[in-house]
């Protein structure tokens, strides 16, 4: 309701704001469309700041929300971006300004797509199907190349010629479908099916040339992600060009650029091939001559040594030692001989000049009785016995008297 003023008794400016925001505070929350303007998204800080203009009217308002709320959209609202904002308006008096406290955020038209996208991403994602771990290798020289693409595309064109000018020997096993509209999914997925179960296909490439978010749409179709996630033949997406990324690119074992690039990093060039073939057989005879090298070096040197110059050497001197350690063994034993035989034969001299003969050879006798006992006293006989007594020619019979 009008206020009642007059130059004699106008409002206060504060009580004005205060009454402006009281009529504010009861609009409640409102849905407000819009294109931003501004951003702003300070490290650390929980709140983000926008500015919300109306393109036909030129007229704009501050937004605020929480981080939180804007983190649900960040990935797909820039500055630019249309959006629908569920926002509370608000009235901060000290300085008389209009604000909106934003609760909700909702891109508009295309921006809504891509948050559906970003929301399905996310939950293929949590479930491990872009897992770098379930990425399969693909094979060196695949022995049939399966081609998923448009009927007379340029993909298809792209990828033919660029992979027979780089293997001419290489075969494809194409399946033409729609890669756009309603039938792009069902007739992708059966292809795609049909050719992971082909038992010479070693590897798959689905193709499509550029175009725009819409046109791609089926490249991010659910049904299509695990369809591949569930191949049991490496499948190289090839969707595009650089800029874009379906869905398809983060399930697929390999992404590659575009068409073009596909054809080359599944078929390898036969020249390049040649030419790494050329490179490592050079490497691998200088390996191999180094090695023989080396090996004759270690052997010349071997041979120089005076042991291999003269291998009886060792021999020789050992034969020498051998001799002369023999005529000494014999000297030595020759005099211990010698010595022995002096040392006997004067033993000898000694016994035979000791012994009873040479004692009879001077004269001497030995009696002895009957029984044979040498007879040492005249005690020991008596008379009329006989005796014999023994000379050195000889023994004879005597008789005591």
């Amino acid at each position: 309701m009008a206020l009642n003023t007059s130059p004699e008794a106008p409002l206060p400016v504060g009580q004005v704001s205060r009454l402006i925001g009281g009529w504010i505070d009861r609009l409640g929350a409102v849905w407000v469309e819009g294109q931003i303007t501004q951003m702003s998204r300070r490290p650390g800080q929980g709140v983000v700041f926008l500015t919300l203009r109306d393109p036909a009217h030129d007229i704009s308002v501050g937004v605020t929300c929480f981080r939180q709320v804007f983190d649900a959209v960040a990935d797909v609202v820039s500055e630019g971006a249309r959006v629908v904002v569920l926002a509370k308006p608000e009235w901060y008096a000290p300085r008389g300004q209009l604000s909106l406290r934003a609760t909700e955020i909702r891109p508009v038209g295309m921006g809504e797509l891509l948050v559906k996208l970003e929301q399905l991403k996310r939950s293929l994602g949590a479930e491990g199907l872009f897992a770098p771990g379930r990425k399969k290798p693909l094979p060196f020289l695949p022995h049939r190349v399966g081609l998923v693409c448009g009927r007379a595309s340029a993909a298809e064109r792209d990828v033919l010629e660029v992979a027979r000018r780089r293997w001419p020997a290489v075969r494809f096993e194409v399946r033409n479908v729609a890669v756009q509209g309603v039938h792009a999914v069902p007739q992708v997925v059966r292809a795609v099916k049909e050719l992971d179960d082909h038992p010479e296909v070693d590897v798959i490439v689905v193709a499509r040339g550029g175009g725009s978010v819409e046109d791609l749409l089926p490249f991010s179709d659910e049904r299509l992600v695990r369809t591949v996630a569930d191949c049991r033949t490496p499948v190289v997406s090839a969707i595009g060009h650089e800029p874009d990324s379906p869905l398809l690119d983060l399930v697929a074992d390999l992404r590659a650029s575009t068409p073009t690039d596909a054809a080359k990093k599944v078929v390898p060039d036969v020249g390049e091939e040649l030419e790494r073939v050329r490179q490592l057989r050079s490497r691998a005879l200088r390996t191999v001559r180094g090695l023989l090298d080396r090996e004759e070096r270690g052997l010349a040197h071997t041979l120089g040594r005076p042991s291999m110059e003269r291998p009886r050497r060792m021999v020789d001197d050992r034969a020498a030692e051998l001799d002369a350690l023999t005529a000494r063994s014999r000297r030595v034993l020759g005099h211990l001989l010698d010595r022995a035989d002096s040392e006997l034969s004067h033993t000898w001299a000694r016994v035979v000049s000791l012994s009873p003969a040479a004692t009879l050879e001077r004269g001497y006798a030995v009696l002895q009785s009957p029984d044979g006992a040498v007879v040492r006293s005249p005690d020991e006989v008596s008379e009329g016995d006989e005796l014999r007594a023994r000379v050195a020619e000889g023994e004879l019979s005597v008789r005591v008297v």
